[in-house]
């Protein structure tokens, strides 16, 4: 009986049309399994759940006490993302919905005191003592961004991860794109909430009518549109024409994105509204898009203090962003004090040997893993002792540290959406794909989004209440300034 009811969520869950649809088919699942009763117990080895029972206990008796005081004390000690080990991947592998009931309570509980604390309804602390407070709190616990990889036609695979956290309200403000991942970040960076879901439709992302094939053609040129001028009015159409300083006015989304330079002796960059905030961002993203040998180089535009249009760094040219930094983790916590990242995955070099962390105790993933870490010293170590004999054929000693640099970055995060292997020939990487086949891609992206909607929810929930509390504060210390200037000028 248990055999049949568990399989019948499974079956649920696969035909789920929808998160809400699909999470009570998992919640049921759990039920089904007992999984439940591990929920509620507070015993793991993956974390120190006395400690965080203790931790509750005591911020829940502040809070009944209304001891404001106490309570702030309390938060200026306790809020970290990983407190006790609280973060720890495995205590979301167990249960197909949620984890630990402490650990749910226990957010919560910071959550709700961060909001109390913030309220009108606490006047016993002064203002500045709390925008200190917040201030110190948001640095200390870090910040969560959304990195999405060079995808090339499984661009459309992030549309539908964007889609699965954008619906439930995870999506977080700070995205990172490379290649294809920048078409789909700036999409959602230059377009206010009200005008982004029709981008979900497969329908809405076909720029242009039907070819001969009836096949549709998407936001990437392909094999038989390989002319620069026609991707250029494809991105044109979809993504308005803004700096990165006005797009994170109008959204308030901070867009970076990845670009590699064409030349010898130049390091790649990160465009975004604090580094590069009079860089056009479609320039940017033709610039990461423009696959070597593939695309051409593009120069960058900017626009200058008279409002017009001009060569941003003339004597440069950029290339896609993912041959040198497909996932800027170490810029983004740089720029951003960014500590936890959600990766959407489709790299289509790359997907064939990652592992989520879910998978890595299976023994094909160990022995994958041991194989490609095998396959990287391989090409090092060769590639190191070629260099000299490649020197002299620039191509190809271009080629080895383009390979180089491929295979030794990191392609993962704190949370992983990876794209499964999908046969395709390589050709069709680059190549229009039809509508079906677009929507097919969202949906995969959707689906793969699902079963890590409540970790997001839970790892990303504390700094997305700080984020929303600072920027109201400072909103308000702004507004309070141009008051009393105003005062001063009268």
């Amino acid at each position: 009986m248990i055999l049949s009811t568990t399989l019948k969520m499974e079956k649920a869950m696969a035909q789920a049309e929808n998160y809400s649809d699909w999470s009570d088919a998992a919640a049921a699942h759990d039920r089904s399994t007992g999984v439940d009763k591990w929920k509620e117990s507070d015993e793991s080895k993956h974390f120190d759940s006395a400690s965080i029972r203790r931790r509750l206990k005591r911020i829940s008796k502040l809070w009944k006490e209304q001891d404001n005081a106490g309570l702030l004390y309390a938060l200026n000690e306790g809020i970290h993302g990983n407190m006790d080990g609280m973060g720890n991947d495995r205590l979301h592998q167990k249960a197909k919905f949620g984890t630990k009931q402490l650990i749910q309570d226990y957010v919560d509980a910071i959550v709700n005191s961060l909001e109390y604390l913030a309220s009108d309804k606490v006047d016993d602390i002064p203002f500045e003592e709390k925008l200190d407070f917040f201030r110190r709190a948001q640095h200390c616990y870090g910040r969560s961004a959304f990195l999405m990889s060079g995808s090339g036609a499984f661009l459309y695979f992030h549309v539908g991860v964007v889609k699965a956290l954008w619906s439930e309200g995870l999506l977080p403000h700070i995205l990172s794109g490379s290649s294809g991942g920048s078409v789909v970040g700036a999409l959602v960076s230059t377009h206010v909430d009200e005008e982004i879901s029709p981008f979900f439709e497969a329908e809405n992302l076909v720029t242009e009518g039907r070819d001969d094939d009836n096949q549709g053609f998407g936001l990437f040129g392909g094999s038989r549109s390989l002319k620069i001028d026609q991707i250029r009015a494809r991105i044109t159409k979809m993504i308005p024409d803004l700096t990165f300083q006005e797009a994170y006015e109008l959204t308030g989304r901070h867009l970076n994105v990845s670009i590699a330079p064409a030349e010898k002796h130049q390091t790649s960059r990160l465009l975004n509204a604090i580094a590069s905030p009079n860089v056009y961002i479609r320039e940017a993203v033709m610039a990461s898009c423009a696959v070597p040998g593939i695309y051409p180089p593009v120069t960058l535009a900017a626009k200058d203090h008279t409002g017009e249009r001009k060569p941003y760094l003339p004597n440069r040219k950029w290339v896609d962003g993912s041959v040198t930094n497909d996932l800027p983790a170490k810029r983004l916590a740089r720029l951003y004090g960014v500590n936890h990242h959600i990766v959407s995955q489709a790299n289509p070099l790359i997907t064939p040997f990652t592992t989520d962390v879910k998978q890595q105790n299976n023994p094909l993933s160990a022995i994958r893993n041991a194989t490609t870490s095998t396959m990287k010293a391989w090409l090092n170590a060769n590639v190191e002792i070629m260099q000299k004999p490649l020197s002299h054929f620039p191509r190809l000693n271009s080629l080895a540290n383009m390979t180089l640099s491929v295979i030794n970055q990191d392609y993962t995060g704190d949370i992983n959406i990876i794209r499964p292997a999908m046969f395709w020939s390589p050709a069709k990487i680059l190549s229009d794909l039809s509508v079906e086949e677009i929507a097919e891609l969202i949906q995969l992206g959707e689906r793969m989004t699902w079963p890590e909607i409540e970790m997001v929810r839970t790892q990303t929930k504390i700094s997305q209440t700080l984020d929303r509390i600072l920027f109201e504060y400072e909103s308000e210390l702004a507004h309070d300034h141009v008051v009393a200037m105003k005062r001063k000028i009268a």
